[in-house]
């Protein structure tokens, strides 16, 4: 029964992400920054552009998993490839993993060319990895596992199966780098419908209560930061770029889509304002050996 809800899972989540991000490279292209990073930025000061705020973002992962001495790494939710780019260009990494489930982001990765790299249309349900990495990199992919019907009994059981994997995916020194929206003086049944069934659907976001949950005994967690501000900051940025090339915008991809943009942009950054939703990103160091759930069974 498991297996077979993990099948529908995983089709449901591959539907849901190519309606969100094969909408186009050509209309996220006008409101992104140049690096094509949809994710939360770290944001520090008043003068910071989007830029500088993002190239923060990209560099607190890379610092989090040592991306100077690593020899692989795999990025869980690749995106459009910033992490990727600068584990081959900066890094000099020999062996860069890539997963996602956006047939555009994967075409926009391979046409780059860069070296040593390798992207993947593929879940992390169904990815087995050759060799182990140093590093795993996940940013704005977990709050796309679980879905609105599932209750937080299964989202945990498919969190720690997430958690599970990337653990046997590391070498004994590596670190997992986590980043993802979270439900926090909110519940999901007071989640907007709108975002919930035109912007993500088949998705639910975790509190960190099921994260903790998931990752014991699996992972010890190093850090918790939360970047809600941030996150409210990085939605007004992007909906002040969309709306200068608003017109540039329609002719891509036409009126209705841009309106729902902007209605979830805006939605978004109040959410992070009021503190409906907040912005998470946990360094986690896998535990060595067997590993146990919170009632002292093996889970592993």
């Amino acid at each position: 029964m498991t297996a077979s809800v993990d099948i529908d899972r995983t089709i449901g989540a591959a539907a849901a992400v190519r309606h969100h991000y094969d909408v186009g490279n050509a209309f996220y292209s006008l409101w992104l920054d140049r690096s094509l990073t949809y994710s939360c930025a770290i944001r520090e000061g008043t003068d910071d552009t989007l830029e500088t705020a993002q190239e923060r973002k990209l560099q607190f992962h890379l610092d989090a998993i040592r991306a100077d001495r690593a020899h692989s790494v795999l990025d869980i939710g690749c995106g459009w490839g910033a992490i990727l780019q600068r584990l081959a260009e900066a890094h000099r990494v020999q062996r860069s993993v890539g997963l996602t489930l956006s047939e555009e982001q994967a075409a926009f990765i391979r046409s780059r060319g860069y070296p040593d790299v390798e992207v993947r249309t593929e879940n992390w349900l169904h990815y087995e990895p050759d060799t182990p990495f140093d590093g795993i990199i996940s940013i704005g992919a977990f709050e796309h596992f679980a879905r609105a019907e599932d209750s937080s009994a299964e989202k945990v059981r498919l969190y720690r199966k997430f958690f599970s994997r990337c653990h046997s995916w590391l070498n004994k020194d590596g670190v997992l780098s986590l980043q993802t929206i979270a439900y926090a003086n909110m519940s999901r049944e007071n989640a907007s419908p709108f975002i919930q069934q035109e912007i993500f659907p088949e998705a639910d976001l975790p509190t960190l209560t099921e994260i903790t949950a998931a990752a014991e005994g699996i992972f010890e967690i190093q850090s918790v930061t939360n970047g809600r501000l941030d996150y409210a900051w990085t939605c007004e940025q992007w909906a002040r770029r969309l709306r200068l090339h608003r017109d540039e915008a329609v002719h891509v991809v036409g009126p209705d889509v841009v309106a729902r943009y902007e209605r979830y942009l805006k939605l978004s950054a109040l959410g992070f304002r009021m503190g409906k939703i907040c912005l998470f990103r946990i360094i986690l160091h896998p535990f060595r050996g067997k590993y146990f759930d919170r009632r002292g069974v093996q889970a592993g």
